[in-house]
Formats: structure tokens, sequence, C-alpha cells
């Protein structure tokens, strides 16, 4: 096990032994779960406007609360359960982000029955294999990118909602879809061999 207060991490990750234990074992691991990938789509869509580290406090709530990101049972979700949703302050009670959960959820059965996975539509943004990127330091990784751009595009006129790009882009960072770990973070090189 290796000591947590020795290693360099990526600067966004220092705050918290939440946030360490996020970067150290998720972030930018390639991803290709269906369930895994649309419990990150609806995590960075709630995150929108807000801090990550609230969106990993209340992370647990939403999996229990969200039948732990059963697609096919979110998307049966009525207009009770997602009033029921909004009375509990176990997640972001943002009526247009649970709203988008439940029509994200169908819409994501919609490209699942298309391609069949999530995962062959999303990761073909990437050509199927993680970018890796050579960042010395965290300000340098931009916000969005030409995929994330197409990506966005693409999921917006397939129905989904809270898919901009930005928010594509960090879906992309969190799902290794991207290293975007700086190079100096010990987990850089560990998710580049990842990737191989």
């Amino acid at each position: 096990m290796k000591k947590t207060e020795t290693l360099k991490r990526c600067s966004w990750a220092d705050g918290s032994e939440l946030e360490h234990d996020y970067h150290d074992n998720e972030w930018g691991v390639p991803l290709h779960d269906d369930r895994k990938l649309f419990e990150f789509l609806v995590l960075e869509g709630a995150q929108a406007g807000l801090s990550w580290l609230t969106i990993l406090k209340k992370r647990e709530n939403y999996r229990k609360l969200f039948d732990n990101f059963e697609v096919e049972k979110v998307a049966r979700y009525n207009k009770r359960k997602i009033e029921s949703l909004l009375n509990n302050p176990g997640i972001v009670r943002n009526r247009l982000k649970v709203e988008s959960t439940v029509s994200n959820a169908r819409a994501f059965i919609n490209v699942q029955d298309e391609f069949g996975s999530f995962d062959t539509y999303i990761w073909q943004y990437v050509g199927g294999k993680p970018v890796i990127n050579r960042w010395k330091r965290w300000q340098d990784i931009p916000a969005s990118t030409a995929a994330s751009d197409a990506m966005s595009k693409d999921l917006k006129r397939r129905g989904f909602r809270f898919v901009g790009s930005t928010i594509c882009y960090a879906f992309m960072q969190a799902t290794g879809m991207v290293n975007d770990h700086t190079m100096d973070c010990f987990r850089y090189r560990e998710c580049t061999d990842l990737s191989g």
C-alpha cells in the first residue's frame, strides 16, 4: 500500500481523502462497463455548477436512490418517483437535473439498442482507445476539445440533456477516454499502462 502523503497527485485532488481515493483508484482508468458509464454520465451532469467534491460526498446516496444506476430501472421512473427524489437531501435537488437523469436513461437505452452497447458508441470519439496527453500543469488542460464538442452535439441530437462539451470532457477524463493526469502525477504512468 502506498503512503498517500508522499505521492505526487494532480493538484485538483489535493483537497480531501475522498478526492485522493477517487483520483488514485478511478479517475482516468479506461472504463467499458455500461452501468458505470451511465453512473458517470449522471454524476458529471449533476456536478454542473458545483464542485466535484460535492458530488463525491453524495455519490453513495445517488447509487442507493437511483437503483445503483441500473439504466432500465431509472428509465421507468414516473413523476411520483421524481418528486420523492427531489425531496431527498442526499442528492442535488435540481428538478432539471433529476428529470434529465430519467430522460437520459431512456436515450441511453436507445443508444444501446442501436450500437449494441453505450460503450461501443461512446468510445468511437477517441477511436476506441484512450488519448494519452502530456500535460505538465493542471492549468494547461483544456475544458473541452473537438472530440467533446462532437460528443456533446451528437448526444444532444439523441435527446440527452446536461451534456455540454465541458461536461462531456469531464466525463472523458473520468472514464479514461483521455489520460489527463499531469506527467508528474504518480497515476500518469499507471493509467498510460492501462490504456495499452
